[in-house]
């Protein structure tokens, strides 16, 4: 199994402009690289909480910090940032919230949770194993359509049409319950030759995303960081694929402007003025560390900073 290395940590410390006594959200712990980072940059009344829908990962964390009055974990996804960090701040405001969308590598490297078509185990890939629909049988259930769209829109595949007909090809003669399964049927459908990238690699990733509803998560958890928080505080967010890149990229972009029906007027009501900005450009992982943590290649960060609303104009 590969060690989990979190990537970028010097960029997002950098990026969250970490104040000793702040309140900080990280809304993917993971397996908590980045939460050691930060909590050992605050003081005795730096406070961070920490949520994730993984219950193995929920119980690194309990372990891992258990003596530490300044954590807290919650098992929930950052989906529901609002409502849990929200109940956790009360009438106050957060200074950093970081966003890690990337899969942790005991995720990854362990079989049985089934996001790898390296290790051949069950169909599952469900980030939270304690809900919802598990690959197999999404793809058990799915018309051939809807897998078309799945793999189209979620893995970018090429040719997701001819996926989707041999996988419901082959569940005609037997169910599709294995990684090793699903490689196999993708690659053959996919009819690509690549030293660089496994031909099930675009399946994978959609079905993933389709099982988690990752983007739509993601949309929620970006919109939720704007209510909790506080002006001059960051939003870090950390993408590894262009869908999730281009959420984040759009969406900092769009608060930055402001309402595009009071651009150039005088006098912008509060609610229609912009409630981000930039700070810096695109972040990638340096080619030490690429080379270091092959995992990290893919990685982008994006850091933007909550403005004053009354102030910004």
């Amino acid at each position: 199994m590969v060690e989990h290395r979190p990537v970028l940590v010097g960029e997002v410390l950098t990026g969250l402009a970490l104040t000793r006594d702040g309140l900080y959200v990280d809304a993917t712990y993971g397996r908590g690289g980045h939460t050691t980072e930060i909590l050992a940059r605050l003081g005795a009344q730096g406070r961070l909480l920490a949520l994730d829908k993984d219950p193995e990962a929920v119980a690194d964390g309990r372990k891992r910090f258990a003596s530490d009055p300044r954590f807290r974990i919650a098992h929930a996804g950052f989906e529901e940032l609002r409502a849990v960090a929200g109940a956790w701040l009360g009438d106050r405001r957060a200074h950093g919230v970081l966003l890690d969308l990337g899969v942790s590598s005991p995720q990854l490297d362990t079989a049985e949770r089934g996001f790898s078509f390296s290790h051949d185990g069950p169909l599952d890939m469900r980030m939270n194993t304690t809900a919802g629909e598990t690959a197999a049988n999404l793809l058990a259930r799915a018309s051939e359509g809807e897998l078309t769209r799945i793999f189209r829109e979620y893995g970018e595949e090429p040719r997701a049409r001819a996926v989707a007909a041999a996988i419901v090809r082959a569940r005609a003669r037997r169910p599709i319950e294995t990684t090793g399964q699903l490689a196999e049927l993708a690659a053959g459908a996919a009819q690509r030759r690549s030293a660089r990238i496994h031909p099930a690699t675009r399946v994978f990733q959609a079905l993933r995303i389709a099982v988690n509803r990752e983007l739509e998560s993601l949309e929620q958890a970006l919109g939720a960081s704007l209510d909790i928080l506080g002006a001059g505080g960051r939003l870090a967010v950390i993408s590894f694929h262009s869908l999730e890149d281009r959420i984040v990229k759009q969406f900092m972009a769009r608060e930055a402007r402001g309402d595009a029906r009071y651009a150039g007027l005088p006098e912008i009501p509060v609610q229609a003025r912009p409630r981000l900005r930039a700070v810096g450009k695109l972040v990638r992982p340096s080619a030490e560390e690429s080379a270091q943590n092959p995992r990290a290649r893919s990685a982008r960060l994006r850091v933007a900073e909550r403005l004053d609303a009354r102030s910004a104009a």
